[in-house]
């Protein structure tokens, strides 16, 4: 009989024990963050999300990388209709108007995210996620365009690899200098080290459009953003600059040649002078740990103005996550956390972003590295592009110096081609907003 008891005594215990457990597994609410592939984010990321996990036992993350950046965009607009997808979604800061016209994302509740808050603690730049007078995503991190130089091609040609070019002028001299050919011609298709390529897929429509026009004495666009300046005279005369390297010079190409695109090129020593962005920094420590290379704040214009691209990826929650009350005071709890300011530091030290929290960025630690320092330098002059379709309006620029180099189009016909379909573009959003 005593026994009896106890058995039973145990399997009662036995399946009260296993019926908490099944309910703590219950009350695990399982949320989906999705970001494109790229490597020292996604590391940094899953450091976040352990972090977050341990403090936050009844939230379960999980982080989906696995999707190439060119096809991150269509995959997020794909996967609302089919009911799946990320209930907290990273996002370029381009792209949330057409994210809101699509009513993919919600605007991020005030009662948790109080607009004044947002606008005392982030980077000036941050109001570009406030649209249509609702803030609808927060960064981790911003970042700015500054100049990469090889310090040991530098060597090679003669030059000071302590004295990058502080000016456009010096810019081009140097790039000239810094190339190197065959022996066989001194066209691309002689080309052994590049000086400079223009990467219009990558950084240069930005250096182009936010940098170079204001530079030559020009603005991009009307200060409401709805009328395109970028084909001004002083923005064709940037453009001419910008295609000269190219067309003019033979200092290199994002053509194929040699390299797919000047990221690669550079990454592998072969380019001298390379316009990119400070999440760069992560890639080169973790593929390119042996490069050396320094990093200077982007050449002066012929006036002595210095500008400078700031841009982000920003995170937003979704309509989906807002269908379900636990997901989404889970997808806030997990927003507010991967955009506090040890988040933002932790990026800084894992990607090589710049922290988007005023508190983060303001490390005097950070302001004096020579590597990150340039980019921090950048923050109090960097313009950040109000786009209201980013694919679109970069495809216009890179179809309009195609021309140029491809079509031999003088290039103020090209821009002003580009810029009326740019226009029409605009007109056409501000239409229905």
């Amino acid at each position: 009989m005593q026994k009896i008891k106890i058995t039973t005594f145990l399997t009662l215990l036995l399946l009260i024990v296993l019926t908490i457990g099944v309910q703590a597994q219950d009350d695990v609410v399982t949320i989906e963050y999705w970001q494109y592939t790229f490597e020292p984010r996604s590391i940094a990321m899953d450091m976040l999300i352990e972090q977050f996990e341990a403090e936050n036992p009844d939230i379960d993350v999980i982080h989906n990388a696995d999707i190439a950046y060119e096809n991150f965009r269509d995959e997020i607009a794909a996967s609302a209709p089919a009911g799946v997808g990320p209930d907290v979604v990273t996002l370029f800061y381009g792209w949330i108007p057409a994210f809101v016209d699509a009513e993919y994302l919600i605007p991020l509740p005030q009662d948790e995210f109080p607009h004044d808050m947002i606008e005392s603690s982030f980077s000036p730049m941050v109001a570009e996620s406030k649209f249509l007078d609702e803030y609808w995503a927060l960064p981790t991190a911003v970042r700015s365009l500054a100049l990469f130089y090889n310090k040991d091609l530098f060597t090679e040609a003669g030059l000071d690899p302590e004295s990058p070019p502080t000016t456009t002028e010096e810019f081009l001299e140097m790039a000239q200098q810094l190339t190197q050919y065959d022996g066989n011609g001194t066209g691309i298709e002689n080309l052994t080290k590049m000086g400079y390529a223009a990467e219009m897929t990558g950084q240069a429509h930005h250096w182009f459009r936010e940098v170079l026009i204001r530079q030559y004495g020009g603005v991009p666009y009307s200060d409401d953003n709805r009328e395109v300046l970028w084909n001004s005279p002083e923005g064709c005369e940037a453009f001419s600059y910008l295609a000269s390297f190219e067309t003019e010079f033979n200092t290199g190409t994002s053509d194929g040649f040699l390299y797919e695109n000047a990221t690669d090129a550079f990454i592998n020593g072969d380019l001298a002078l390379h316009i990119d962005g400070s999440f760069r920094v992560g890639t080169l420590a973790n593929n390119a740990p042996d490069l050396n290379y320094g990093v200077a704040e982007l050449p002066a214009g012929p006036n002595g103005e210095k500008h400078t691209f700031g841009s982000y990826w920003t995170h937003g929650i979704t309509r989906q996550a807002a269908a379900d009350d636990a997901k989404l005071e889970a997808s806030i709890r997990f927003l507010k956390f991967i955009t506090s300011p040890e988040a933002g530091t932790l990026w800084v030290n894992e990607v090589g972003e710049l922290p988007a929290q005023l508190e983060a960025a303001s490390d005097p630690e950070l302001l004096s590295d020579p590597i990150l320092g340039p980019f921090a330098a950048g923050l109090e002059y960097a313009h950040a592009t109000f786009f209201v379709d980013e694919t679109a309006q970069r495809q216009h620029l890179i179809d309009a110096y195609d021309q140029i180099r491809l079509g031999g189009v003088d290039p103020c016909e090209a821009l002003n081609e580009a810029a009326a379909l740019e226009q029409s573009l605009l007109d056409d959003f501000w239409a229905n907003h």
